[in-house]
This record gives structure tokens, sequence and C-alpha cells, in this order.
């Protein structure tokens, strides 16, 4: 077909502008935005270390929570804890990395250098307004410790204990215990730290101490020269401690390590480790 060289220009003019214009309105299009990744089914989020779990305890560790202060090797009750939430969390041994913190530093507001610690916390309302506590991993009752010579070295009642001097750290569950439970003549004798209350059962400040029966087991066995486990404290009275794991405050992960803890406990093997690790209930009478 024949086309005069005025149109041919007119058409080629008029191509050129239509693309120019197609490049100018694909200039000014917004580019699309890369789809943000969302975690996988599973996965978890919030780690102090991506791919690894970081788990504190104290500085040192006492047994028999851990053994020779190297909860690495999983040997005492809260390192084999912490490894049994590890697997269940999906963690190899070799993934687990252990940080050290005071007691005290771990449950003060404010981030965290660890993804859960366990130094046998015990869960309280006030605590909880400063970071979360998974579900329970223990219970424990409470139990009386004297030593040998003690006015108390003979007790087998709670009302065998009643004229004594019973002692505790303040603001404890053992110190609730003793008002409640023993209910002393002379009251709870009061202590800042278990350190303190054992120093005044050793010279003969008090006749015994009241802690939770893991520490008393340790006192007895390991601290006291002479110490005498006198018996646990009646659980019917609802006076425990119920220890959870401690993460910062609403911390991706703590609805994963609650689950863990629950799956754990409905299996038997928070019950399998307490009795490895604490001996059960193994010497402790319980005192009426």
């Amino acid at each position: 077909m024949f086309r005069s060289p005025r149109r041919a220009r007119r058409v080629a003019a008029l191509t050129a502008g239509l693309a120019a214009a197609a490049l100018t309105l694909a200039a000014c299009t917004p580019a699309a935005e890369a789809p943000v990744e969302e975690p996988a089914e599973g996965e978890l989020t919030g780690l102090v270390t991506e791919g690894k779990l970081t788990i504190a305890t104290g500085e040192p560790a006492y047994f028999p929570y851990v053994i020779d202060d190297a909860p690495e090797s999983g040997e005492g009750f809260e390192a084999a804890i912490a490894y049994a939430v590890a697997e269940e969390l999906g963690f190899a041994a070799e993934d687990v990395v252990w940080v050290r913190t005071s007691f005290e530093a771990a449950i003060q507001p404010g981030p965290k250098d660890f993804d859960f610690n366990l130094q046998q916390y015990t869960i309280t309302d006030e605590r909880a307004e400063n970071v979360d506590f998974s579900s329970p991993y223990y219970a424990t009752p409470q139990a009386v410790v004297t030593v040998e010579g003690s006015p108390a070295a003979e007790a087998g009642s709670l009302a065998d204990l009643s004229g004594l001097l019973i002692g505790a750290a303040t603001g404890t569950t053992s110190f609730t215990a003793i008002e409640e439970q023993i209910t002393p003549t002379a009251g709870a004798q009061a202590f800042n730290t278990n350190d303190d209350a054992v120093l005044a059962l050793q010279n003969g400040t008090v006749d015994a101490i009241v802690v939770d029966l893991p520490t008393a087991f340790f006192l007895t066995g390991v601290i006291l020269d002479g110490g005498v486990l006198l018996g646990q404290l009646p659980a019917d009275a609802g006076i425990s401690d119920e220890w959870g794991l401690v993460l910062a405050k609403d911390s991706p992960l703590t609805a994963a390590v609650t689950a863990a803890v629950d799956a754990l406990r409905d299996s038997g093997r928070l019950a399998e480790i307490a009795d490895e690790w604490l001996g059960a209930d193994a010497g402790a009478p319980i005192l009426q």
C-alpha cells in the first residue's frame, strides 16, 4: 500500500509520542512493594540470638538445681528442666546458650539478655508487673529445718513447734507458712535472706527455720553440721511456692515457652525430673 511521506511522518510522530507517554506513566507509577515475610508457622520470634536459645541462671547456681555450677552439663533439677524445655521448643542441646544474672536483676523491668531465666522464681502478682512467667514447672511444699541439740530437734508435730522460735526470710512463702500454719506464740522471726536465717539457726538465735522442701534437703545434706529435716508442712493449707520461668515483659516467646512447660507436665516428664533430682518427698514426713 502506498503512503505519502507526510502521512508516514505523522504516524511516526504519533507513535513516538505514545511511547514517551507510556514511559512517563511507568516512571510515575510506584514500584510494587516487596512482600513482608511472615514467620513460618511454629517459628519462634523474639529470640535474643536467632537460631539459639539463651537461658539464664544464677551466679553461682547451687545444688540440687545445678550440679557443680555447670548448667551446660544438664545435671541438676533446673538444668534438666531447661534442656527439656529447649528440646520441646525444637532446640538441640548445642543450640542452648547460658548466661548468668543475679536473682533480683532478672525480675526488674527492662530488656533482658536471656530468652528465659530459672532460679526458683516463685510466681507472684507483684513480680508479674515487671516480667512474664511461664506456667509452673514445680510446686514445692514448705519444710521445717533445725540442728541437732536444738530445742526443736525432737519436734514431731506443729504443736511441738508452737512454743519455739521459728524464723524465715521475710516476704517469702516460708514466712507466711510460719504465721498461718505453725502460729508460734512468739510470732515468726524475720530475716532479710535465707542465708541470714541459716546463720541464726547455727548460732542458736532461733530454734528452727522454714524453707521450701528442695532447699531443706540441700541445707540438711550439705550446709548444716548436724542438720535435721523435721518434716514438711501440710499442703492442704494452700501454701506452696509455684516456680515459673521468667521472661521479659510481653515477650513473644511466653506463649511458646508456657506451651512447652505444659506439654512436659502432661507427659509426666516434669515429675520424672523432680523425682530424679529432688528425691521426691523422701525423708520429709508431713507435720500435723
